[in-house]
C-alpha cells in the first residue's frame, strides 16, 4: 500500500459531516486503504467499486452489506435479498421483482402526490417548514404501507422501530443485535389478518406468489418468510428515502440558480433526483465480504477480511466525472452508484425516484424559494445512511 497519513473513520461526526476531501485523498493517496482500528478495507475510486460491486465471488454479500454484522458473524436468514448471493440471491430476488414492480409502485403516484400536498399545504404563508420533520420522515413509511397495505395506526411504529434500529452513538459502531436482523415479528398480527382477507396490494401478492425453490419445490413463501419479506420492505426505503428529501431542501437551499432552473423547467426535476443521489449519496458505503484472497493496487486483501466500497467518494471521482464537486442538476449523469450496481442494484430504486420527484415537484409548486436555517438544522447520528434529521427553512 502506499504510505500516507489520511485516515477515514466511518464513525467520525466531523469526517461524515463533509467527507468529501478525505475520500479524495484515499482516491489519490491511497486507493485500496486500511484502517486497522476497524478492521475493514476501502476501496474509493469508481472503477474499483464499481466492479467489486458485480464480482460477488470475491466480494460477497452472503455475511451482509453492514460492516458490524460481517464482523460479528451472525446468522442472517434466508430471504434477505441484500445479504445473498447467486443462485440463491436471484431466487429471492425473482420473486421479490415479480410482486415489487416498477408498474406496481408508479400506480402509486397519484396517492403520493396526495399525500404530499397534504403535508404541504398548512405551511403555506406561514413563512417556513421543515424538509424532514414535515414531509421526508413520515412520507416513506406512508408510501410503503400503501405499498403493503399496513394500516396508518401501525406505521409510526414501523418507523420508529427501523429507526432505532440504525442509530449509532457517535464515534462508535452499530450495535447489532441477532434478534433484531430482517425481524418481521410487528407485522405477525397483519400477515396473519391480510391470509384470511386477500386484497390487491404486495402483501396479497407476496403471500400468494408460488415459485421454484433451492430444491426445485414448487410453493408459497412460508410464514416466517413472509415476515421477512415484509421486514426488509418496510425497513429499506424508510430512512434512504427520507434522506434523499433531506438533501434536495439542503442542496436546492445553498445552490439558489439550480432551483431557479427547475422552477423555470420542471422537465428537469428528474436529472436533479439523479445528481443529488450522485452528489450527496444517502449512504456513504456499502459493505463486503471478502471470499478469497485479492489483489488490489499492489496490495492482498487476505479472504476473510470486510471491504467497506465507498459509493460516496466513487460519486465524487474525477476519473468517472467532470468537476465532480459542482452540483449541476443539467449534468448528463451516466450511471451513479447510490442504487448500487448490477445484479445488486435496488430493487426500491424506482420507488425512491417517484418519491423525490413528486415530493420536489410539490414543494417547487408552493415554495419557489427558500433559505436553509442552517442554525437548526442536525445531521442524523447513523454510519449506515447519511442525511437531515432537521432541516427547516425559510420559506420567505
Amino acid at each position: 500500500m502506499t504510505t500516507t497519513d489520511v485516515v477515514y473513520d466511518p464513525y467520525d461526526a466531523a469526517i461524515s459531516a463533509d467527507p468529501f476531501p478525505t475520500f479524495r485523498r484515499l482516491r489519490d493517496e491511497a486507493p485500496i486503504y486500511r484502517n486497522e482500528t476497524f478492521d475493514f478495507w476501502a476501496l474509493s475510486r469508481h472503477a474499483d467499486v464499481e466492479q467489486a460491486l458485480v464480482d460477488w465471488e470475491t466480494f460477497s454479500s452472503s455475511r451482509s452489506d453492514i460492516l458490524e454484522i460481517i464482523q460479528g458473524d451472525f446468522d442472517l436468514p434466508s430471504g434477505v435479498v441484500m445479504f445473498e448471493d447467486p443462485p440463491l440471491h436471484d431466487l429471492h430476488r425473482g420473486l421479490m421483482s415479480r410482486v415489487f414492480t416498477p408498474k406496481r409502485m408508479n400506480a402509486l403516484e397519484d396517492q403520493v402526490r396526495a399525500y404530499c400536498r397534504a403535508c404541504l399545504d398548512p405551511f403555506v404563508g406561514t413563512g417556513r417548514f421543515d424538509f424532514v420533520k414535515d414531509l421526508g420522515q413520515q412520507m416513506p413509511m406512508r408510501v410503503i404501507g400503501m405499498l403493503l397495505g399496513i394500516p396508518e395506526s401501525d406505521q409510526e411504529a414501523v418507523r420508529h422501530r427501523a429507526d432505532e434500529q440504525l442509530r449509532t452513538e457517535r464515534g462508535k459502531p452499530m450495535t447489532v443485535r441477532q434478534d433484531a436482523i430482517a425481524d418481521g415479528s410487528m407485522f405477525a398480527e397483519y400477515v396473519d389478518w391480510r391470509a384470511e382477507h386477500p386484497s390487491d396490494d404486495l402483501m396479497t401478492a407476496l403471500l400468494t406468489a408460488e415459485f421454484e425453490d433451492d430444491t426445485g419445490t414448487v410453493r408459497t413463501l412460508t410464514r416466517d418468510e413472509v415476515l421477512t419479506y415484509t421486514q426488509v420492505i418496510a425497513g429499506a426505503g424508510n430512512e434512504t428515502t427520507g434522506r434523499l428529501i433531506g438533501w434536495l431542501g439542503k442542496l436546492l437551499g445553498d445552490h439558489p440558480d439550480q432551483r431557479r432552473a427547475l422552477v423555470a423547467d420542471r422537465a428537469l426535476i428528474p436529472n436533479a433526483i439523479e445528481e443529488t443521489l450522485r452528489f450527496q449519496p444517502t449512504g456513504l458505503h456499502l459493505a463486503r465480504y471478502v471470499a478469497r484472497d485479492v489483489e488490489l493496487h499492489g496490495t492482498t486483501v487476505p479472504a476473510g477480511s470486510a471491504m467497506l466500497l465507498l459509493v460516496g467518494s466513487a460519486n465524487r471521482d474525477e476519473r468517472r466525472y467532470e468537476e465532480p464537486d459542482r452540483y449541476d442538476v443539467r449534468r448528463s449523469l451516466g450511471q451513479h452508484l447510490t442504487f448500487g450496481y448490477g445484479f445488486h442494484f435496488c430493487l426500491g430504486a424506482s420507488l425512491a425516484r417517484l418519491e423525490g420527484r413528486v415530493a420536489l415537484d410539490e414543494v417547487l409548486h408552493r415554495f419557489p424559494d427558500w433559505e436553509v436555517d442552517e442554525d437548526n438544522i442536525a445531521l442524523a447520528p447513523t454510519s449506515t445512511v447519511r442525511g437531515w434529521e432537521s432541516l427547516p427553512v425559510f420559506t420567505g
